[in-house]
């Protein structure tokens, strides 16, 4: 008997306690909303939980990634080694730099980039690989490193969905090369918008710090507080990609409780494995140590992807849809002569991915609901697509 929730239950909730209300409504009432104190604490916490030298907070991860790669001086036509199955937002950030993407398929299991397959990419023109730690599972990043050391590339992680998450028992952002994480709504913490950039190369981080805002010399805090100074230079020419004292209210909060978001992300990801590990029309995703647990997101068999998003919706639960593969969509088709069958292995899981429920506040019983409903349409044999 398959059961339905009263009300629509999405796929992804953030976790706001009273605390975290209280300091954004503190910040509101401080008359200091933008870039300023709040920030600066914001950034000094998260450099202590990604043990790391430099964080530099920005309003969102695409901006993060934007500027790392910007501040690095690539010259236009330069190649960029990423990954069809990701976020837009991978591809358009290489893009805008006037630099070219090059796309390796993923590894069936993980569906990450295949690092056995990155080398075969590399040319005389490549200069970076960006790996997506897709879901929060890292990528084989130690073989990426390896490769970066051999070819003197540089390596940007889009660590989008692995906050909290572990490579080999390190923590992803405290070794490496540039890590951009993101605090969007659905991730395993949140400011509302937002990111950070961790870096360990002072240079990069001051170059970074001026494309943040406008290529200013010194924040608004550094100018209008009683402290400041009105004078400044403009260094270069750049966009305003900062964080707001709102924002980093809220994330000073998260933080603290990203850890345990991230357990419970765990124990629900577990409980789906050990229920559903018998339904026959779905993959499961692998779980491994270290992972983060930002999605949930099984592979559908036999074409029936449709059938599950539709019966679920009926039952007022939520699905995503992560990812369609990059190379697909009409720009990248158009613009790179990218077609289909060019990356099979993320068009087959592009094909038939999608996300269940998975967030904090949810609990076992609704999760128990869900899992039943997964159950009735496995076993019904008169859906349709």
């Amino acid at each position: 008997m398959k059961k339905s929730f009263e009300q629509f239950l999405p796929f992804s909730r953030p976790t706001i306690d009273d605390a975290a209300i209280e300091e954004v409504v503190k910040t509101l009432r401080s008359g200091w909303i933008t870039t300023g104190p709040k920030t600066s604490t914001f950034e000094k916490m998260l450099s202590e939980y990604f043990e790391a030298p430099y964080v530099l907070a920005v309003n969102s991860a695409t901006a993060g990634l934007y500027i790392s790669l910007q501040a690095l001086n690539f010259e236009e036509g330069d190649e960029i080694i990423t990954t069809p199955m990701t976020f837009v937002a991978t591809l358009n950030i290489i893009v805008m730099n006037k630099l070219k993407p090059v796309l390796v398929d993923i590894d069936l299991n993980s569906y990450n980039i295949d690092v056995t397959k990155i080398e075969e990419k590399i040319t005389p023109r490549t200069r970076a690989i960006i790996p997506v730690h897709f879901a929060g599972l890292a990528a084989g990043i130690d073989v990426i490193y390896q490769i970066a050391k051999k070819y003197n590339l540089r390596v940007i992680e889009d660590a989008a969905h692995a906050a909290g998450a572990y490579f080999k028992g390190d923590k992803i952002g405290s070794f490496g090369d540039i890590q951009v994480f993101s605090f969007h709504p659905n991730k395993n913490m949140t400011t509302g918008e937002g990111g950070c950039i961790v870096i360990r190369d002072q240079n990069l981080m001051e170059k970074i710090k001026l494309l943040r805002f406008h290529g200013l010399d010194r924040e608004a805090w550094n100018r209008f507080s009683k402290e400041g100074s009105q004078d400044y230079d403009i260094l270069l020419p750049s966009h305003k990609f900062n964080m707001m004292d709102i924002q980093a209210a809220l994330g000073i909060h998260q933080l603290n409780k990203l850890d345990y978001f991230n357990s419970r992300r765990y124990s629900l990801s577990n409980r789906y494995i050990k229920k559903l590990k018998k339904i026959e029309t779905l993959k499961l995703p692998m779980s491994t140590p270290g992972h983060s647990w930002h999605l949930f997101a099984p592979l559908v068999k036999n074409g029936l992807r449709g059938c599950y998003i539709r019966e679920l919706k009926s039952l007022n639960i939520g699905t995503g849809l992560h990812y369609f593969p990059v190379h697909l969509f009409s720009y990248y088709k158009k613009t790179f002569g990218w077609k289909k069958g060019d990356f099979p292995n993320a068009e087959k899981v592009g094909d038939s991915i999608f996300s269940l429920p998975l967030f904090p506040l949810l609990k076992d019983e609704e999760q128990d609901t869900i899992i039943n409903a997964i159950c009735y349409i496995n076993d019904n044999k008169d859906f349709k697509l």
